[in-house]
């Protein structure tokens, strides 16, 4: 069945992991608190300092002791919902005032582009938060990618590891799984893929295996009519 639409992960895929680690993290890290004693009372942060103590079963955390958690959260590198949602937050200001520009491959940059012009539909899938993936693509070194992607997915669809999450999505983007081919780092996710129906292929950028699936070194050697 011919593929029409790809499914890329970010980190170790399109990106390079220490970016998120070396540079995104760490950022949030460093302005996370101050942001959320400046926002607290506001809507969109209140509802997620709200998820934060439901989450850690402590429904009387008081802003000082929901800060802590979410700093131990980040330490742990938890797949937090309510963490990613307020990094996203911590995140658009430092892009928006200029202190983080997003990386992205050139090979990555390269291919999203002559993919998106053969007319294939593109779409994200990652552990960070829409708004997070939407800023590195956005604010990236390349200038702005949005326009390239027809819809983004996070952990609210579900696990990354998990099968139905890819069910979900094909549901989703509105086609068969079996016309969606998926671009991951982790054999893990590229065996949930696979299990829900959907093409796949490893990135391998630092060599090694995920067995089970093709694999590349860069998004140049991906044929996508090979799939």
């Amino acid at each position: 069945m011919t593929i029409k639409a790809i499914l890329t992960d970010i980190e170790g895929t399109t990106s390079a992991v220490s970016f998120v680690f070396d540079v995104l993290f760490p950022f949030a890290a460093k302005h996370l608190p101050d942001f959320v004693r400046t926002h607290a009372a506001e809507t969109a942060v209140a509802a997620q300092l709200q998820a934060v103590r439901t989450d850690s079963n402590e429904p009387a955390a008081d802003v000082e002791r929901v800060i802590e958690i979410l700093l131990q959260w980040i330490a742990e590198d938890r797949k937090a919902t309510p963490l990613k949602a307020l990094q996203g937050m911590v995140w658009a200001e430092g892009y928006q005032a200029g202190l983080l520009k997003g990386h992205v491959y050139p090979d990555a940059v390269e291919a999203l582009k002559r993919w998106h012009q053969d007319g294939y539909a593109l779409y994200v899938y990652s552990s960070g938060s829409i708004q997070a993936q939407k800023l590195i693509f956005g604010c990236s070194e390349a200038g702005d990618l949005t326009p390239l992607f027809s819809g983004y997915f996070d952990t609210t669809s579900g696990g990354k590891r998990e099968a139905q999450s890819y069910h979900t999505i094909a549901q989703a983007i509105g086609l068969p799984a079996e016309q969606i081919l998926f671009l991951s780092d982790i054999v893990e996710e590229l065996d949930a893929a696979q299990q829900a129906g959907m093409a796949t292929c490893g990135l391998v950028r630092q060599g090694g295996v995920l067995a089970g699936h093709s694999n590349v070194v860069s998004f140049a050697l991906i044929d996508v009519s090979q799939f």
